[in-house]
């Protein structure tokens, strides 16, 4: 069973038309990916673990609600970078690792170069960051390596993708839980999401 959230939302629509658009300026677009990071946050983390502890306030003593489970973000470098304040800033507490891969020449398959989290994966919920949903190679090879690492709640979280790109982290990971602010039609012939937002890591940090 597909576990995949498409979210529909007034501000993530109205953002999600600004980071769409050719004219938006690198600075404007790497503020409103991270907006919708936040935004999508929200309800992602709607489900989260809480536990009861007793609070002073200045009046008198109470019973509060704080989390009981770790969030650790993990961005898929480099375009997964643009997400992570967005979500960082709504839990501050939560720790960030990394993911690097790179598509081998030869094989067309993902490769690792670059690896580092927090040592307490297995015990929390890990957030996969990466804005698009394209084939699906990446996200499933970060799965993979996660799962190796010890993590077993695990959700993935992009801006847009495609059916494509769902259904091979469904085949490969049914248990791991997909959140899109859009669902986009295909992919062209190289590999672009369409109508997508053309290519989000030389947006954000302004190389094309």
């Amino acid at each position: 069973m597909e576990k995949v959230t498409i979210f529909d939302h007034p501000l993530i629509h109205h953002k999600l038309s600004l980071v769409r658009n050719t004219a938006t300026k690198t600075k404007e677009f790497r503020e409103n990916v991270s907006e919708i990071a936040s935004l999508m946050a929200y309800e992602i983390t709607r489900d989260l673990e809480v536990k009861e502890i007793e609070t002073q306030t200045p009046l008198t003593k109470t019973n509060t609600y704080i989390l009981a489970e770790e969030v650790v973000i993990i961005p898929i470098l480099r375009a997964g970078l643009g997400m992570v304040d967005g979500i960082h800033s709504l839990i501050p507490s939560a720790k960030i690792g990394h993911i690097g891969l790179y598509r081998d020449e030869e094989t067309l398959q993902p490769e690792l170069y670059y690896a580092k989290f927090p040592t307490t994966l297995p015990e929390a919920h890990v957030m996969i960051v990466d804005p698009m949903l394209a084939t699906g190679g990446s996200a499933v090879r970060a799965i993979d390596i996660l799962k190796e690492r010890g993590a077993t709640n695990i959700s993935y979280v992009g801006i847009v993708g495609v059916k494509e790109g769902i259904d091979r982290i469904n085949e490969h990971h049914p248990e791991v839980t997909i959140f899109l602010a859009a669902l986009d039609d295909h992919l062209n012939e190289d590999g672009y999401i369409v109508p997508g937002l053309g290519d989000c890591g030389d947006r954000l940090f302004g190389t094309k």
